[in-house]
C-alpha cells in the first residue's frame, strides 16, 4: 500500500471486490475508493464536471502503467464525455473521449473498487453509435446507483 493513498473513514464494500483487502479489512487505496464513491454519485446526479474532478484528482496519485491509474483516467474520460454530450451537445467530442476511456478501462477487471466496469464499457461503446443511451443511465457501484448529496459536492469543491 502506498501511504499517500491511505485514508480513514472509508466504508467497506457490500461484498468482496477488487481493491478491498478482506484479510486486513481495508481498501488497498482508500483515497481511490473515496473518489469512486463521490465521483459516481456526482455522475449519477448529472454533475459530470464535478465527477470528472473527483477521478482526475485521484488519478494523479498513481504512476503510469498501474491498474489504478488506468481506471481513474478512464473514469475521467467517461465523465468528460458525458459532460461534452449533455452540457455542450458535442457528440464528436463525446465519442473521442469515450474511445480513450475504453482504452484505459481495458486493464481493470469487470468489477473494480465496486464499479461495474462491464456495464460502463458496454454503455459507452453503445453511446458512440447512439448517444441517446446515455439518457437516464447511471453508473453502478456496490450493486446500486447512488446519487449525490451535499457531502459529495463539498468533496468536489474541496479538490480545487
Amino acid at each position: 500500500m502506498d501511504e499517500h493513498t491511505n485514508a480513514s473513514g472509508v466504508d467497506p464494500p457490500a461484498e468482496d471486490v477488487p481493491g478491498w483487502r478482506a484479510d486486513e479489512q481495508r481498501w488497498e487505496h482508500a483515497t481511490l475508493r473515496r473518489a469512486v464513491v463521490h465521483g459516481v454519485r456526482l455522475y449519477n446526479s448529472g454533475a459530470y464536471h464535478e465527477s470528472h474532478d473527483c477521478f482526475e484528482d485521484e488519478w494523479y496519485n498513481y504512476g503510469r502503467g498501474t491498474t489504478e491509474s488506468a481506471f481513474a483516467r478512464g473514469m475521467v474520460q467517461v465523465a468528460a464525455g458525458a459532460y461534452k454530450h449533455f452540457d455542450f451537445e458535442n457528440d464528436d467530442g463525446m465519442r473521442s473521449l469515450f474511445e480513450t476511456a475504453l482504452q484505459y478501462l481495458r486493464a481493470p477487471p469487470a468489477q473494480f473498487y465496486g464499479v461495474d466496469l462491464l456495464d460502463v464499457r458496454t454503455t459507452i461503446t453503445n453511446a458512440m453509435d447512439d448517444p441517446a443511451v446515455l439518457v437516464g443511465w447511471q453508473i453502478t457501484v456496490d450493486g446500486g446507483r447512488p446519487e449525490a448529496g451535499p457531502d459529495d459536492y463539498e468533496y468536489a469543491e474541496g479538490l480545487e
